[in-house]
Protein backbone atom coordinates (compact mmCIF):
# COMPACT_ATOMS: atom_id res chain seq x y z
CA UNK A 1 0.00 0.00 0.00
CA UNK A 2 1.49 3.30 -1.10
CA UNK A 3 1.54 6.08 1.46
CA UNK A 4 2.71 9.66 1.11
CA UNK A 5 3.05 11.67 4.31
CA UNK A 6 3.83 15.38 4.21
CA UNK A 7 5.37 17.32 7.07
CA UNK A 8 7.14 20.59 7.71
CA UNK A 9 4.34 23.08 7.24
CA UNK A 10 3.74 25.95 9.61
CA UNK A 11 3.48 29.69 10.08
CA UNK A 12 6.28 31.88 8.77
CA UNK A 13 6.75 35.58 8.08
CA UNK A 14 7.06 36.89 4.56
CA UNK A 15 10.61 36.46 3.33
CA UNK A 16 11.15 33.39 5.47
CA UNK A 17 11.78 29.78 4.55
CA UNK A 18 10.25 26.37 5.14
CA UNK A 19 11.19 22.89 4.01
CA UNK A 20 8.41 20.43 3.38
CA UNK A 21 9.04 16.70 3.38
CA UNK A 22 7.10 13.93 1.71
CA UNK A 23 7.91 10.49 3.08
CA UNK A 24 6.93 7.79 0.62
CA UNK A 25 6.37 4.15 1.52
CA UNK A 26 4.89 1.01 0.06
CA UNK A 27 7.06 0.67 -3.01
CA UNK A 28 10.14 2.02 -4.71
CA UNK A 29 9.55 5.16 -6.71
CA UNK A 30 12.15 4.90 -9.43
CA UNK A 31 10.29 5.43 -12.67
CA UNK A 32 7.83 7.72 -10.92
CA UNK A 33 7.39 11.47 -11.01
CA UNK A 34 6.73 13.15 -7.67
CA UNK A 35 4.79 16.37 -7.66
CA UNK A 36 3.98 19.16 -5.24
CA UNK A 37 0.65 20.94 -5.47
CA UNK A 38 -1.06 23.55 -3.32
CA UNK A 39 -4.60 24.64 -2.69
CA UNK A 40 -5.65 27.92 -1.13
CA UNK A 41 -9.16 28.42 0.30
CA UNK A 42 -11.70 28.86 -2.46
CA UNK A 43 -9.18 28.09 -5.20
CA UNK A 44 -8.41 25.09 -7.36
CA UNK A 45 -5.46 22.84 -6.68
CA UNK A 46 -2.39 24.39 -8.31
CA UNK A 47 0.76 22.74 -9.63
CA UNK A 48 3.90 23.89 -7.83
CA UNK A 49 6.69 21.64 -9.07
CA UNK A 50 7.67 18.12 -9.93
CA UNK A 51 10.72 15.88 -9.99
CA UNK A 52 11.61 12.73 -11.86
CA UNK A 53 12.65 10.36 -9.11
CA UNK A 54 15.24 8.57 -11.23
CA UNK A 55 16.86 11.43 -13.15
CA UNK A 56 16.30 14.26 -10.69
CA UNK A 57 15.07 16.58 -13.43
CA UNK A 58 12.58 19.17 -12.24
CA UNK A 59 9.90 21.52 -13.45
CA UNK A 60 8.26 24.44 -11.63
CA UNK A 61 5.39 26.83 -12.03
CA UNK A 62 6.65 30.28 -12.99
CA UNK A 63 5.51 31.91 -9.74
CA UNK A 64 7.94 29.83 -7.64
CA UNK A 65 10.92 29.60 -9.97
CA UNK A 66 14.07 30.78 -8.24
CA UNK A 67 12.42 30.53 -4.81
CA UNK A 68 11.38 26.87 -4.47
CA UNK A 69 13.55 23.80 -5.01
CA UNK A 70 12.49 20.15 -5.14
CA UNK A 71 14.95 17.41 -4.25
CA UNK A 72 14.82 13.77 -3.27
CA UNK A 73 16.72 11.44 -0.98
CA UNK A 74 16.67 7.94 -2.40
CA UNK A 75 17.94 6.34 0.79
CA UNK A 76 15.11 7.89 2.82
CA UNK A 77 12.48 7.55 0.07
CA UNK A 78 11.67 11.19 0.73
CA UNK A 79 11.02 14.18 -1.50
CA UNK A 80 11.58 17.72 -0.28
CA UNK A 81 10.22 21.13 -1.20
CA UNK A 82 12.56 23.89 -0.04
CA UNK A 83 10.67 27.17 -0.04
CA UNK A 84 12.59 30.42 0.28
CA UNK A 85 11.54 34.07 0.06
CA UNK A 86 8.01 33.09 0.97
CA UNK A 87 5.16 35.46 0.14
CA UNK A 88 1.66 35.73 1.61
CA UNK A 89 0.28 34.41 -1.69
CA UNK A 90 2.14 31.14 -1.06
CA UNK A 91 -0.29 30.43 1.78
CA UNK A 92 -2.07 27.15 1.05
CA UNK A 93 -2.29 23.49 1.92
CA UNK A 94 0.59 21.76 0.18
CA UNK A 95 0.24 18.21 -1.14
CA UNK A 96 2.72 15.78 -2.53
CA UNK A 97 1.68 13.24 -5.13
CA UNK A 98 3.11 10.40 -7.19
CA UNK A 99 2.57 9.72 -10.86
CA UNK A 100 3.52 6.49 -12.60
CA UNK A 101 5.16 8.29 -15.50
CA UNK A 102 8.53 9.69 -16.48
CA UNK A 103 6.94 12.84 -17.89
CA UNK A 104 7.15 15.93 -15.66
CA UNK A 105 3.40 16.39 -15.71
CA UNK A 106 1.65 19.42 -14.20
CA UNK A 107 -1.86 17.93 -14.32
CA UNK A 108 -3.32 16.74 -10.99
CA UNK A 109 -5.35 13.94 -12.58
CA UNK A 110 -2.12 12.34 -13.82
CA UNK A 111 -1.08 11.73 -10.22
CA UNK A 112 -2.46 8.55 -8.69
CA UNK A 113 -1.24 8.75 -5.10
CA UNK A 114 -1.70 11.76 -2.80
CA UNK A 115 -0.67 12.74 0.69
CA UNK A 116 -2.98 14.34 3.22
CA UNK A 117 -1.46 17.80 2.90
CA UNK A 118 0.34 20.20 5.21
CA UNK A 119 -0.66 23.80 5.92
CA UNK A 120 1.71 26.62 5.04
CA UNK A 121 0.77 30.09 6.23
CA UNK A 122 2.85 33.12 5.33
CA UNK A 123 2.11 36.30 7.26
CA UNK A 124 2.76 39.76 5.85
Amino acid sequence: QVQLVESGGGLVQAGGSLRLSCAASGRTFSGYVMGWFRQAPGKEREFVGTINWSSGSTRYVDSVKGRFTISRDNAKNTVYLQMNSLKPEDTAVYFCAASRTTVLTTIPSNYFYWGQGTQVTVSS
